[in-house]
């Protein structure tokens, strides 16, 4: 009886991508950057299993050393560098056409927005989420209107305060501008609650993403094979509930890690993929510029991986990877187009997975481990002959 393991360490991105020029980040390299910026920096488990190698074969440099696991790395193809488009491509569904992307949102649109939720909104500008707190967040108390901003991501942000305004009250609103969201082609409406006075405002870990509806994916097929799709941190959120059998929202990365540990060790009763986001490395260190916050949150799931190798068997398959990149030593605060690392556990040797040309090629893996239907994108890894149905 299989399962699968796919931790998605969420912007844990290593650079060369080739087409990261388009995006304006040619030269990002987020764990390379790290590397050469947080002097204590270390992560024997990760390096060991084969980051390094990934970095290397990313950079088109000779590997050093026998990784213990498979090693290689991802180069998306959508058309874009966020979390929804790395979530859905890594599922097996690339995104074509780019979501829509504001830098203000048009004043008929902000009316619509107003006339559908009942609220008036300030704000309507591109800023960090933290930002934004010190700079209308006094203003938000006083008058009681929520705070509308966006991002260089396909986003609706609605920023509001949880005892004020109200927790239940901030989600009704996002629910109703999801129905708008919808029809632009926005990737996500995020509710950003916080808490706190002026000058120590702080955004707690209520968030919670509005997702556009994704198209088939594996989950779908690992569903209609009766394999269980367990959803872990953010992942339901990131494909609207499609293709989620169970799902188990978490605050941090240790939370997450700890749902993955209970997960694996309950009897396993039936096939299942448990697929896990851990959001900090992105969240609070990547956006927020913050090298060394970054190096220490990678150092602590590297002392968790440590002790989840091993712990998996020849009937459990294990996936490591990102969605995008987000170098802390980067300008601004955006995601970073890069290339992302590719580890995997299979029965058998470790074996050099290359450079892949799609994120999609983990869906294909998926398939064949599970014996299920391919989406038709990518090609699988899998260290077998493919015997997934077509």
């Amino acid at each position: 009886m299989k399962r699968a393991l796919l931790i998605i360490l969420d912007s844990v991105g290593i650079g060369n991508a080739p087409d990261a020029a388009a995006f304006g980040d040619e030269g990002a390299n987020t764990v390379g950057h790290i590397r050469e910026a947080v002097p204590e920096f270390c992560v024997p488990a990760l390096d060991a299993a084969g980051l390094r190698a990934a970095e290397a074969i990313a950079a088109g440099k000779p590997v050093q050393g026998e990784p213990t696991l498979s090693y290689g790395c991802l180069t998306e193809v959508s058309a874009g560098k966020d979390t929804t488009t790395g979530h859905w491509e890594l599922a097996g569904a690339p995104v074509t056409k780019a979501f829509s992307v504001f830098e203000k949102f048009p004043k008929s649109l902000v009316q619509e927005m107003e006339a559908a939720t009942g609220v008036s909104f300030i704000g309507n500008y591109a800023q960090s989420g933290t930002v934004i707190l010190g700079e209308l967040g006094e203003r938000h108390l006083e008058s009681g209107h929520p705070i509308l901003y966006t991002s260089a991501d396909s986003v609706i942000q609605v920023a509001a305060h949880e005892e004020s305004f109200g927790l239940e009250r901030l989600y009704e609103v996002c629910r109703k501008l999801r129905l708008i969201a919808d029809r632009e082609r926005i990737g996500r409406v995020i509710a950003r609650p916080f808490i706190g006075s002026p000058g120590n405002f702080t955004r707690t870990s209520n968030r919670h993403d509005f997702s556009l509806q994704p198209p088939e994916t594996i989950l779908n097929h690992l569903q209609d094979a009766n394999i269980h799709t367990i959803g872990v941190g953010k992942i339901s959120d990131i494909f609207a509930g499609s293709g989620i059998t169970e799902s188990h929202p978490t605050k941090s990365n240790a939370e997450a890690c700890e749902v993955i540990d209970k997960r694996l060790g309950a009897p396993l009763e039936r096939p299942h993929l448990i697929f896990a986001n851990l959001v900090d490395f992105d969240m609070l260190y990547g956006h927020r510029r913050d090298p060394a916050g970054y190096g220490r949150a990678l150092m602590d799931f590297d002392q968790w991986l440590s002790t989840l190798l091993p712990r998996l068997d020849d009937e459990t398959l294990l996936l490591i990877t990102a969605d995008h990149g987000n170098d802390p030593t980067w300008t601004g605060t955006d995601h970073t187009r890069e290339r992302v690392p590719l580890l995997a556990r299979f029965p058998g040797s470790p074996r050099n997975l290359g450079i892949r040309d799609s994120y999609a090629d983990v869906a294909a893996t998926l398939a064949d481990w599970f014996t299920v239907k391919s989406t038709g994108s990518g090609q699988s890894f899998h260290p077998v002959e493919s015997d997934s149905l077509t």
